[in-house]
C-alpha cells in the first residue's frame, strides 16, 4: 500500500508530506509518487501552490556543471504511456543565463520526437517549462534536437508550457497549459539524489 494516500485529505498537510518525502530513499519516492494517479495530481498541484519555493537550482543544483544531465523520474495523468523521464541540463550560462535546458525521454520518444524545452524561474517562487523555446543544442548523448513543430510533437509538445510547483526536496507537481489555457494534465517528477 502506498503511504502517500493517506495525506490526500481535505485541507491537505503539504510539510507532513514534504517531511515524509525527504525521509524516503530515492527508490521509495520513485515508487510511491509515480504511484499517484489523475485526482491526487490536481490535488497536489492546488495545495502546493505558494508553500515551498522552486528555482531552477531545484531541477539542476548550482554546484553541477554546464551541461551535466540530472534524470527526473516522472508520471503523468494521462490514461496511457504515464511513466517517462524529463532530463535536464544547465545551459551555457555565458550566453543563456538562467536557463535549463531539457528533454522527455520516454518509450514513445522516435515516434513523437524528444520535445525539447527550455525551463526558467517565474514569478511565485515557480518554475515554467517552456517548450515553446527549443535549445540550440542539448547535453551530450541526448538525441538531435527537433523543433517541437515535427513528427507528433506538434500534437503533444508543441505551444505547450508546464507551470512547476514544489512539493519536497526532490518532488515537483506541474499542470500542462496550451496557449495560455490550463489543460487537464498533471505529472510528478522525482529529481535523482545528486553525488
Amino acid at each position: 500500500m502506498n503511504p502517500l494516500h493517506e495525506y490526500f485529505r481535505s485541507p491537505m498537510d503539504i510539510a507532513s508530506l514534504a517531511a515524509r518525502l525527504d525521509g524516503m530513499t530515492h527508490h521509495e519516492r520513485v515508487r510511491h509518487v509515480c504511484d499517484l494517479g489523475a485526482r491526487e495530481q490536481a490535488q497536489l498541484f492546488d495545495a502546493a501552490k505558494g508553500v515551498r519555493k522552486l528555482s531552477i537550482e531545484d531541477f539542476v543544483p548550482e554546484r553541477l556543471g554546464e551541461l551535466t544531465q540530472v534524470v527526473h523520474h516522472g508520471r503523468n495523468s494521462l490514461p496511457v504511456f504515464t511513466r517517462f523521464e524529463k532530463r535536464f541540463c544547465r545551459a551555457p550560462q555565458q550566453d543563456h543565463p538562467g536557463e535549463l535546458w531539457g528533454y522527455n525521454e520516454q518509450i514513445m520518444k522516435l515516434v513523437t520526437g524528444p520535445g525539447y524545452f527550455v525551463a526558467y524561474n517565474v514569478p511565485d517562487d515557480e518554475v515554467l517549462i517552456d517548450y515553446t523555446r527549443v535549445p540550440p543544442r542539448g547535453a551530450p548523448g541526448w538525441p538531435a534536437v527537433l523543433p517541437n513543430s515535427a513528427r507528433l510533437s506538434r500534437v503533444i509538445y508543441n505551444g505547450t508550457k508546464d507551470l512547476m510547483r514544489g512539493v519536497s526536496k526532490h518532488v515537483s507537481i506541474g499542470r500542462a497549459a496550451r496557449a495560455g489555457k490550463d489543460m487537464d494534465n498533471w505529472f510528478v517528477l522525482v529529481r535523482e539524489d545528486q553525488p
